[in-house]
Order: structure tokens, then sequence, then C-alpha cells
């Protein structure tokens, strides 16, 4: 566990702004033998039921018993607790997994219940102390033994030593690809997010793993989701790979009426990028887990909204119908554009989230939130169904969730963008008579690379407000694409103007759809 994903997590609590868990900490396993003459049946419809009867019920928050020495741990302190690595749950079983759990303390002081599923039973797995190593942590020798866990992390039998999916904190979770490095983070289920009151944040109460059967090379987790305004029961199906895919199935029971509210919410960060140079107050060029909202709409059409780390809260609806998928990608993966060789921003895996039916009419909703540094998660997108939801009805979802770098589905006719960058307008040596912003987008791929300057490529571009002018498409071997170029000259208003823009060759389209907002400055700073 690293300092910095460790602080990201806390202040992004702390704040109670949207985070990203750590999920590399090292914690404590159980055989559960001490629960073992408390097995009950168990099943997901068993697991539904229960949900069900719950959301009949006032919610009963989390209680603030745990142990004061627990709750005065500093990060110091917490980071000397380690997990004794012969303790993980499957190690003595032919097993391609091992599970091994997050202790309670600093930032994650709410406790999770875990049970583990055999043969359609499940039975209570108990805090042991004695797997732990808590360093000089001495005043932590008498915790009681009904302390339960913050979490849990999964390890695949390729490599024992890193974890590749990690549940820590209640609400969050995350896993990683083929670079085993965590990045971006994901939601139950989002309440609230981006309005003026507060946010609510759905937490997993408890966790049933199931143990997997010798030769298995995928394993299921089930979970109890509750909060305030509803609770939920969620089948993971996690399947290890160069990608590593999540098979997600829910059933929500609203205990209110859910109006503004997420199915599958992602979380990340952009503080600074090529697009984005509000807040480029630090030695690397740019620091972000993601850089764009990638949609793949009901109508076919693809999208991308490069991120910002905006002056002000910013949300943006993509009204649709039946998504076919979206998600939040990092797809700079050249070193050289983050020089970051801590954290390797570089290396952070993508999210995407493909419906697993029809998911009707509604909107993917993009959530932008600024912030000062890397240690605040400032991103959140998720859909977000037209139709509220009411008590006493059952909402099932069904959606798969790719964590990696080379996504599903991606656009292999389609050339995609590459780079977004803006600066001012206007023809360098020139005069400039009026204010204008200057945006450059460069796109590869498809078969971009078949196309010479000759070959009447246009750039297509419309804005919401104001005109655009000195619109190019040429050619920009370094990527073997090409480059869109215009600018734009607002109107006097300072509302944000959508931008769209694509390349053509006749009726052909090239590439997919850029998306922009634009916010102009004040009449009185336009200086020129």
């Amino acid at each position: 566990m690293d300092r910095r994903s460790l602080l990201k997590f806390g202040f992004a609590l702390a704040a109670g702004l949207p985070l990203t868990l750590t999920g590399t900490g090292q914690v404590m396993a159980s055989d559960s033998a001490k629960a073992s003459d408390q097995e009950r049946a168990f099943s997901f419809d068993w697991l539904r039921e229960h949900a069900r009867t719950l959301s009949e019920r006032a919610h009963q928050p989390a209680g603030d018993n745990l142990p004061a020495p627990l709750k005065a741990l500093d990060w110091d302190q917490y980071q000397q607790i380690r997990y004794r690595p012969d303790q993980a749950l499957w190690r003595n079983r032919d097993s391609a997994f091992q599970i091994q759990f997050f202790h309670l303390g600093l930032y994650f002081l709410e406790p999770v219940q875990f049970f583990e599923v055999v043969d359609g039973r499940a039975r209570p797995i108990g805090y042991q102390p004695e797997h732990f190593d808590y360093g000089d942590n001495t005043a932590l020798a008498d915790l009681p033994e009904d302390l339960g866990y913050a979490g849990f992390r999964l390890h695949f039998h390729q490599d024992f030593d890193r974890d590749l999916a990690a549940f820590l904190g209640a609400s969050y979770f995350r896993a990683v690809g083929e670079s085993r490095q965590y990045g971006l983070s994901a939601r139950g289920f989002a309440v609230n997010t981006g309005l003026p009151v507060a946010e609510e944040f759905p937490r997993f109460r408890s966790f049933w793993l199931q143990r997997p059967q010798p030769g298995d090379l995928h394993m299921t987790v089930y979970a109890l989701l509750d909060s305030p305004s509803l609770t939920g029961a969620y089948r993971f199906e996690i399947h290890p790979g160069r990608n590593l895919n999540m098979d997600v199935t829910a059933a929500i029971y609203p205990r209110m009426p859910l109006e503004r509210f997420g199915v599958a919410p992602l979380t990340s960060m952009y503080q600074t990028g090529e697009n984005d140079r509000r807040m480029a107050n630090d030695w690397r060029p740019e620091i972000h887990d993601s850089d764009g909202l990638a949609i793949w709409n009901g109508s076919g059409e693809r999208l991308w909204r490069p991120l910002t780390n905006p002056e002000s809260l910013r949300t943006s609806h993509f009204v649709d119908r039946a998504p076919k998928g979206f998600g939040l990608l990092q797809r700079d993966r050249n070193f050289d554009h983050y020089q970051d060789d801590g954290v390797f921003y570089d290396r952070r895996p993508s999210l995407w989230i493909e419906p697993g039916e029809d998911w009707g009419e509604g909107s993917v909703i993009l959530v932008e939130i600024p912030t000062r540094d890397e240690t605040f998660d400032n991103i959140v997108a998720f859909w977000n169904p037209a139709q509220s939801w009411r008590p006493g009805n059952e909402y099932r979802v069904n959606y798969r969730m790719t964590w990696g770098e080379d996504m599903p589905h991606a656009p292999t006719e389609l050339g995609t963008v590459r780079a977004t960058r803006t600066g001012i307008g206007g023809v360098v040596g020139q005069p400039r008579e009026e204010f204008s912003r200057r945006f450059a987008v460069d796109f590869a791929g498809g078969t971009l690379g078949m196309l010479d300057g000759d070959a009447g490529v246009e750039a297509v571009v419309t804005a919401s407000r104001g005109e655009t002018e000195l619109v190019s498409a040429r050619p920009l071997e370094a990527i073997n694409g090409f480059r869109a170029m215009f600018d734009l000259v607002p109107d006097e208003s300072t509302d944000p103007i959508e931008l769209r823009l694509y390349l053509k060759l006749g009726e052909q389209a090239l590439t997919e759809t850029w998306l922009y907002q634009y916010l102009p400055p004040d009449p009185e700073d336009r200086n020129f």
C-alpha cells in the first residue's frame, strides 16, 4: 500500500468526495474454523429475498463501537499491520484463488461481515488476530474476537504475491489488468451524485465468498448493499486475464423514490493533461487515472469526451436509449507524457461497462469536480435511467465490467481521438481583432493511415453557440493519422458551449465523434 494511494482514499473519504480505494495493503485471512457450527443454507435467491426484506425496514446505520486504539492509528502505524501470507483463505487447498482480508483502522472504520460458501451453505469467517503481524502497535494486543474486517483482496495463482482485485472501505472496489497497476474505482450504486445535496454512498455490509472448485479459473462473490435509500443483492463473477472481467448481476430494492441515481458508477481522477492545464503546477506534464469518457450509444455512434478539471462542479448528460457500453479510459500509454516513475499513470487500467440487456431510456452522466491535486478523485460516470425507481419494486440489472489496457468492442474501422489540445486562436503573426479559442484534435486508427492529404478528408465541426472558423484536417505522420483544427469565436454569454467534431470522406464517417464542453471567459477577460 503506497502512501499516495492511501492518502488519496482517506482525504476523499473525509471530504465526502468520490474516491479510489487503496487495494494493496496487507491484512489477514481466516479459515473460518471458529464459526463452523454456524452454517446456514445460502443462494442468490435467498440473498435477494433478504435484501427485499431489509428494504421494508428502516435503515440501521453502522455503530461507532470500534476500539479507540484502531481509531487513533496514524498512517505509519497502520502500515505496520502486516498480513501473514501463510494464513490466506484457501491457501492449503487445490485452488487457483486466495483471499486476504484488510484490517480495520485509520480511514477504514466500518466492519464488514464475511462468509464462506461451500456446497450451498455459508458460515461466518471469524476475525483471528494471530494471523497478523502488528509491528510496534502494542496497543492492539487485546482486540475483540468479533472485530471484523474492512474488506478483502483477491489473489490468483499466476502471481499470489500481488492482488488483482480489492474491495475496501465498504463502498468502493477496483481491479487490474495485465499491468497489475491499480487506478480508477467502481461502486455498487450511486445516489445524488453531483447534486447540491449530500451524496449517499451505499455500502456493502456483507460478502459471501464462494469457495472455488479445483481447476476453477473464475470466482463468485456475493454482496449485500445497504443505505438509507435502498438495499441490493449483488453477484460478481470474476474472470482474471489480460483484461479482468466482472459479470455483475444486481437486484435493487428502493426504500424511497430514487430520481438521481447511478447504475454501474465509475470513479476516477483527472488533475491535468494535454487539454486542461488549469492545475498544471507539478513537474510532471500530465496527472490522471483516466483521460476520457467513451460511449457507444444505442444508435451505434461512438463518442469521446476528454476529461477536465473544472473551476466549479460540472455535470454533463448524454441522453441515450439502450446504450451498448460506456467507460472511463486511459488511452494515453506514453510514459514520456507523464514522467511518473512512482505511480506510473501510463499503466492505469481503463474500465468499460457493457449492459447485459436493454437498459431502456436514460443518460450517461459525467460529473467533473474541481481538484487541487491527485489525492482527490474528482470524476464520476454512471448510467441514470429516465424513469424513477419506486419502493416496493425489484429492479434487476446485469452488466460486464472490463478492467485493463485493451478495451473490448474498440472501434476498428473508425479512427479514435489520441489527443486534444487547446489554446489561443487566430493566425500567428497577424493581429487578432477578436477573441477566439483554438482546438487541435488528433485522430488515428481505422482507415486514416491509408489516406493522404489529397484524399479529401474533411473536419465536420458544430457548436451550440458562437462561430467556428479556420477549420482544417491534415495528415499527421507522427501518429499515422490526421489532425483536425478549428477556432471557436464565442458570443457574449459565459454559458457552456457544446462542441462536436468528426472526420469524414464524402459521406463516410472516418472517426468517432469528439465532444467537448467549453466555458468562455467573461467578456472583460477576453484579451487578444
